[in-house]
């Protein structure tokens, strides 16, 4: 992973067909997509549950970029080096998933993956503050945590803090939630970069019928890129 500030999109296999993981993940990298985006639930952080380092390990083969690997799960740690073994490229964990973010971290990077961290809607930017020069993502919730196909909950005063205090560190700033052409602008004019869509990628296409994955991936990124030009 080489760092830079283009919009990338990160299509959410958690709104995928469960049953065909691999090729929907080939299916909307041919399409354009930058990042897999893979939402690993546990019933007990948030109310639903997902998969975990085996499915990781399952679809690694499929996916010949990025494999951003999204912890909604408390505790954290003790699950870290199953999901290096599995592929992960990045692995995010909520701060507000146990007391001892900084160790998250160092644990995570020494496991050989970019470190990420995630900020719920009602947690504000300043608690990633001491830890910002250990993280190479930051991901904002712009939705409550558990579900896809929730509405967008603006988080632009956020987004832009975060922007302020990375300054010139190599450190992504990820949107989780809601997104869609409507509010990739808003998102990226307030300093994002890593656009996480579900529902709005999928919606329509199929493996069999991957063209709409591409349509609804660049109509994304335009709206997103429209604010820069």
């Amino acid at each position: 992973m080489t760092f830079d500030r283009s919009i990338k999109i990160a299509p959410s296999i958690l709104a995928a067909d469960f049953a065909n993981f691999g090729a929907e993940c080939a299916a909307v990298e041919a399409q354009g997509a930058d990042w897999i985006h893979v939402d690993v639930m546990d019933g007990h952080f948030v109310p639903n549950i997902t998969f975990g380092p085996a499915t990781c390990a399952a679809i690694r083969p499929h996916i010949k970029g990025v494999m951003d690997v999204h912890l909604m799960i408390a505790p954290v740690d003790p699950y870290i080096q199953a999901f290096a073994d599995a592929g992960a490229d990045v692995l995010t964990a909520h701060v507000e998933a146990g007391p001892h973010i900084h160790r998250t971290l160092q644990a995570i990077r020494g496991a050989g993956m970019k470190a990420g961290v995630a900020l719920n809607p009602g947690t504000p930017a300043a608690a990633v503050e001491e830890v910002i020069g250990m993280v190479d993502l930051i991901c904002v919730m712009t939705v409550n945590p558990g579900f896809g196909g929730q509405k967008f909950i603006d988080m632009t005063s956020k987004i832009k803090a975060l922007r302020t205090m990375i300054g010139d560190r190599s450190v992504h700033i990820e949107i989780d939630g809601g997104v869609d052409p409507t509010t990739a602008p808003l998102v990226a004019k307030a300093g994002a970069d890593v656009l996480v869509a579900g529902s709005a990628v999928f919606r329509g296409g199929s493996v069999d019928n991957p063209g709409p994955y591409g349509e609804n991936i660049r109509s994304i990124r335009a709206a997103a890129e429209g604010v820069w030009t």
